[in-house]
């Protein structure tokens, strides 16, 4: 259920900076979620303040980015983006997705193995920053794209439509301190954090819905 855009709140973690470890540093993790996502949540409040669309449901906004400044697009996605992928990471996290959510990625897309390919795949060849997704499309089948900058599958710009339910932060600052150019690494490690409990949540609510 989304939330107006004047009414958003800043996400907690749920977990410490150095949780992660050893797959993602205390430092990325601070750095990142203090700075660059708290900026881009003070960005996009600061670009809606005293105009209509602050009162306008938020995901009702980023399904029709299109008609707003690119301020809103950027920003908007941003604290979406983020407020999805610290929710899908875990220090108990890794191995594979259980229940109704693996069998729907087995139909989907043959195997877990293969769909790991493909995801791998769309967050190595996303060209210079962007996100690597898993989504769920208007039919309720499931999908793996990747978008440019801060752009996600809910908008009515991105290539392949639909609700994401996993995604992954390319976006160097995402990972370079830990990493520096090696991507296919960051993207290795991120396997051993997925929280599949809640990515299998989001799914379901989406079958529901």
């Amino acid at each position: 259920m989304s939330t107006k855009i004047n009414k958003l709140e800043f996400p907690s973690l749920g977990y410490g900076f150095e949780a992660l470890k050893p797959h993602i540093d205390k430092l990325t993790m601070q750095i990142h979620y203090t700075k660059h996502h708290q900026a881009y949540f003070g960005n996009l409040l600061a670009a809606v303040k005293d105009t209509d669309t602050e009162n306008l449901d938020f995901e009702v906004v980023l399904k029709n980015i299109s008609k707003y400044p690119v301020s809103i697009r950027n920003n908007g996605g941003g604290h979406f983006n983020h407020s999805l992928f610290w929710s899908i990471l875990s220090p108990n996290g890794g191995g594979e997705a259980k229940g109704e959510l693996k069998k729907a990625i087995v139909d989907q897309f043959g195997s877990f193995a293969k769909f790991k390919e493909l995801f791998d795949n769309a967050a190595k060849t996303r060209f210079g920053s962007g996100w690597a997704w898993l989504g769920v499309n208007s039919d309720k089948k499931l999908f793996v794209s990747s978008t440019p900058n801060q752009d996600n599958p809910l908008m009515d710009v991105a290539e392949q439509k639909g609700t994401p339910i996993l995604g992954l932060d390319v976006w160097e600052h995402a990972y370079y301190l830990n990493y520096q150019n090696r991507r296919p690494d960051y993207i290795s490690a991120f396997w051993n954090v997925i929280n599949w409990d809640e990515v299998e949540k989001k799914y379901s609510r989406l079958l529901v819905g």
